[in-house]
């Protein structure tokens, strides 16, 4: 059978200015030619005009993305080719998002000067659930922002005294219970598993005023057997790598939060590292409190990644995997 040959079209976008199509462009059109990478079609610039021609379906998303962007620019956001990338998965997924709401959505500016945002509809999604709830579990795979923007919010509440402590817990469960091996006392042993969540705390904070606020237990880092007997209050709590507690732990922690604090649980289901007989606590609480009023469910796929572009083909190519070996195990032997 004869395909349809696909309709093809030219489409002019007319700037207001060339004042920000540095920006928008890239150096040496570097934006313009990773659009041509992502799709198949041709950029041509001229003045403050840029010629747009390709298969129309494409067209329409390209010149869409780019006059959005251009708002973006306009309104002072410093655009990276990173955000080319992230604006198109946005659109490509849904061409009617407001990219501004997503990108110009400060969560908080590092000591770096960098500002931090959503860079995808999930992001976004899981930034309002912190504003407005007082429980919120994040879960999905790795590079997907979750523990990173938790960690973003949990800075920003303590610095507009909406919060006066932040408790970061994470699991030691490679470690197990037998830590003996390892050199050093009881600190010093589980201080690698905690070394993410103090990377990305100095990332945000510079290194002096970070560590002067946990000397002074303003910002505590602990494993999670460390919040057992207590009640937080006032505090914004994170738990990471939640795929690695137990039923018991979970219970444990989520009962620990008190008066005017806050808890985000991040996860990721598919690398639990439990003994086979253990449930893990991240799953149970799903399946038990996704419908409790007042606690949010934020899931994140490999469209949410923000590491490498390489990332979201490792993730694909393992969830394909996955599905391949469940199929396995369902068919019937012969």
């Amino acid at each position: 059978m004869k395909q349809k040959p696909l309709s093809h079209s030219v489409e002019k976008i007319c700037f207001a200015s060339t004042e920000n199509l540095i920006q928008l462009f890239g150096e040496h059109d570097k934006h313009l030619k990773l659009l041509e990478k992502i799709e198949p079609v041709k950029l041509s610039a001229r003045g403050n005009t840029l010629s747009i021609s390709g298969e129309s379906i494409v067209v329409s998303l390209i010149k869409n993305l780019l006059t959005q962007l251009y708002g973006i620019v306009e309104k002072g956001y410093p655009l990276y080719a990173a955000d080319i990338d992230y604006a198109h998965r946005i659109l490509s997924e849904d061409s009617a998002t407001n990219l501004e709401k997503i990108f110009l959505d400060t969560v908080f500016i590092s000591s770096k000067k960098r500002v931090i945002t959503p860079k995808s509809i999930a992001q976004k999604h899981y930034i309002d659930s912190i504003r407005h709830h007082d429980m919120v579990f994040g879960i999905g795979p790795a590079g997907t922002g979750k523990t990173y923007l938790a960690m973003a919010m949990a800075v920003s509440a303590l610095l507009e005294k909406k919060v006066h402590r932040i408790s970061l817990a994470r699991p030691a469960v490679e470690a197990g219970e037998k830590l003996g091996f390892l050199p050093g006392d009881l600190a010093e042993k589980v201080n690698p598993y905690l070394r993410p969540l103090y990377d990305a705390l100095f990332d945000m904070l510079d290194f002096d005023r970070a560590s002067a606020l946990i000397h002074k237990g303003i910002i505590e880092v602990a494993p999670l057997a460390f919040m057992r007997g207590r009640t937080l209050n006032d505090s914004f709590v994170i738990l990471d790598e939640a795929q690695n507690t137990t039923s018991e732990q979970m219970k444990m922690f989520l009962t620990r939060l008190g008066y005017g604090s806050k808890a985000v649980i991040t996860g990721d289901v598919t690398q639990i590292d439990l003994p086979p007989d253990k449930v893990s606590g991240l799953v149970e609480a799903e399946t038990i409190l996704r419908k409790t009023h007042g606690i949010r469910f934020v899931n994140f796929s490999e469209i949410d990644v923000v590491r490498h572009p390489l990332v979201q083909d490792v993730i694909r190519a393992y969830n394909h995997l996955d599905r391949g070996k469940t199929k396995d195990r369902l068919r019937p032997s012969s």
